[in-house]
């Protein structure tokens, strides 16, 4: 299941858009996963300094 990105603690820092291997994530005001692309590997949920990124 892909993930999602808890737009209420999301601090738009970027970590997630850099680590995801599939270009899945914008940064937009806070970051956007693309359910389309993203292949529910899990590293932006790793390198999210705020823990704003759960499975969906």
């Amino acid at each position: 299941m892909p993930r999602k990105v808890d737009e209420s603690t999301c601090i738009s820092c970027g970590a997630c858009v850099a680590e995801c291997p599939v270009a899945a994530i914008t940064l937009e005001d806070v970051s956007v996963i693309d359910p389309n692309i993203c292949i529910d590997c899990a590293a932006c949920e790793s390198v999210c300094p705020v823990g704003a990124i759960h499975e969906a």
